[in-house]
């Protein structure tokens, strides 16, 4: 796999560079997303260096061309005011303008529409894919996040341009391969969010190989469910549960004996079971992350993820990752003054670090290779 390298800066000056970046990022969530901080730092070191700037990406999953929900226009201004640089934003696509206005127009920086609104996109088209490489001279993936997908943007552009892994994607794939390749006891895993079946390939893929596994959230409700506990209204995997019942009742997995509710449903770990997974963390030499403890966008049932974030931030000895777009947005939680130790890895992937962990290969960094 090629990485962009001074070296490959030097060689593409003057050259027109087609950028996959992870713009999947609402309205409200983009001023602190880590995601767009990433993709803005590539795109300031590609500018200074004498390559201009085609960024592609998708937000969503829109309806129809045009859906006005799912537009990167007012994308296109916020990157113009983060980057304080003129953006020009084509709106269609219609590729063959859109390579003679990249050719002829003065501006250093493009974005192109919302991908996903042509199908081509999703079904990885072969013609959608040579069309789109054709306005760029190489191509740079910079979208560790969605590269679990086999998109013409992803896979279907490196046939027809020379590419190269982006500085964070590849960052991305030395820390998870650390984790991958040496683990130091006691090993953590950390599961919570929604769905248990998207971290079954996590748990499968550890299962024997890891101390413990701390469940919240749904994985935990369902997961209980598995075990027989009745659990009213709460969110449970149910299309899951043949699958859960070969990890339940084991001692390697840590389940909640307290829990928040509202009505019938459970939104929360309970303060018995924060302690007790706070006291694990806390002695953990290597921590995997994915998923918050709970509702925590929710006043009062926030505590449990926020006390795992404080656990996991003081223990300065282990090995961390944490990825997932919820498990980073309830780093807000922390409203105290607080700073990322050194030992700790932010992945901006959630899907992808996960497939990625469970030691599946992921279709947009084969395509690298």
């Amino acid at each position: 796999m090629r990485i962009l390298t001074p070296k490959v800066l030097k060689q593409y000056k003057g050259k027109v560079c087609l950028l996959r970046a992870d713009l999947d990022v609402p309205d409200r969530e983009r001023k602190n997303s880590l995601r767009l901080q990433a993709v803005m730092e590539t795109v300031r070191l590609l500018l200074s260096n004498g390559v201009r700037v085609v960024l592609i990406g998708h937000l969503g999953r829109p309806a129809f061309f045009g859906d006005k929900k799912y537009s990167f226009h007012s994308m296109s201004k916020f990157l113009s005011q983060e980057l304080m640089e003129p953006i020009r934003f084509s709106s269609e696509h219609n590729f063959k303008n859109i390579k003679k206005e990249v050719r002829s127009a003065p501006a250093r920086l493009f974005l192109i529409e919302n991908l996903r609104y042509s199908s081509g996109e999703e079904n990885n088209d072969k013609e959608f894919a040579k069309e789109l490489a054709s306005i760029g001279d190489f191509y740079v993936n910079e979208a560790f996040g969605v590269s679990h997908r086999a998109h013409a943007s992803l896979s279907g552009v490196t046939r027809f341009l020379p590419s190269f892994a982006g500085p964070h994607l590849n960052k991305e794939l030395v820390e998870l391969g650390k984790i991958m390749k040496r683990r130091v006891k006691p090993f953590v895993v950390i599961i919570g969010g929604a769905k248990i079946s998207d971290k079954l390939g996590v748990i499968k893929n550890f299962w024997g190989r890891t101390d413990k596994f701390l469940l919240g959230g749904g994985p935990a409700n369902t997961m209980l469910a598995a075990e027989g506990v009745p659990m009213g209204d709460s969110l449970v995997d149910y299309n899951s549960l043949d699958e859960v019942k070969k990890y339940a009742f084991s001692p390697d997995v840590i389940l909640p004996t307290d829990v928040e509710m509202k009505g019938t449903k459970v939104l929360d770990i309970g303060p018995e079971t924060t302690k007790e997974y706070v006291k694990i963390i806390r002695g953990a030499k290597t921590i995997i992350w994915s998923g918050p403890m709970g509702m925590f966008e929710k006043k009062g049932f926030e505590e449990g993820t926020q006390a795992v974030w404080k656990a996991v931030l003081a223990n300065k000895k282990a090995h961390t990752v944490v990825g997932g777009g919820d498990t980073l947005a309830s780093l807000k939680l922390l409203t105290t003054h607080y700073e990322l130790p050194t030992n700790l890895f932010l992945s901006t992937g959630g899907g992808a670090m996960l497939e990625f962990l469970s030691g599946k290969k992921l279709p947009g960094v084969e395509a690298l290779k």
